[in-house]
């Protein structure tokens, strides 16, 4: 048996996503909109095919490395993501509160 390939994670920046690839396939996507040097990530999601081996973790780590790198703050609207942070005291420094403020410009920014 093939041992299968590490998952990778790259950013699609013309879809406001990280997608996590596993053997290539899409096995899921953390999804964001950019406002003032804040990345607000609103939605993650893993494919059915891919529950339960952690992948969701190993995205939202790397996309949040990613915003740490581009000098960008983080945003958790996504309940996962908030989940995750949490948990992941490493990105507090650089995690921005949810406001009403946010949550309506993020309305505005999805219904264009």
């Amino acid at each position: 048996m093939t041992q299968a390939a590490a998952p990778v994670v790259r950013e699609v920046d013309a879809r406001h996503r990280y997608e996590i690839l596993v053997d290539e396939a899409s096995a899921g996507f953390t999804a964001y909109r950019d406002r003032d040097g804040q990345r607000v990530f609103f939605h993650t999601e893993i494919d059915d095919a891919f529950a339960g081996q952690g992948l969701a973790s190993v995205l939202v780590r790397e996309a949040l490395g990613h915003v740490r790198d581009t000098g960008k703050r983080i945003v958790p609207v996504c309940p996962y993501v908030a989940k995750f942070l949490k948990k992941h005291e490493e990105f507090s420094d650089i995690t921005d509160p949810v406001t009403p403020e946010i949550l309506q410009w993020l309305e505005t920014a999805l219904a264009r």
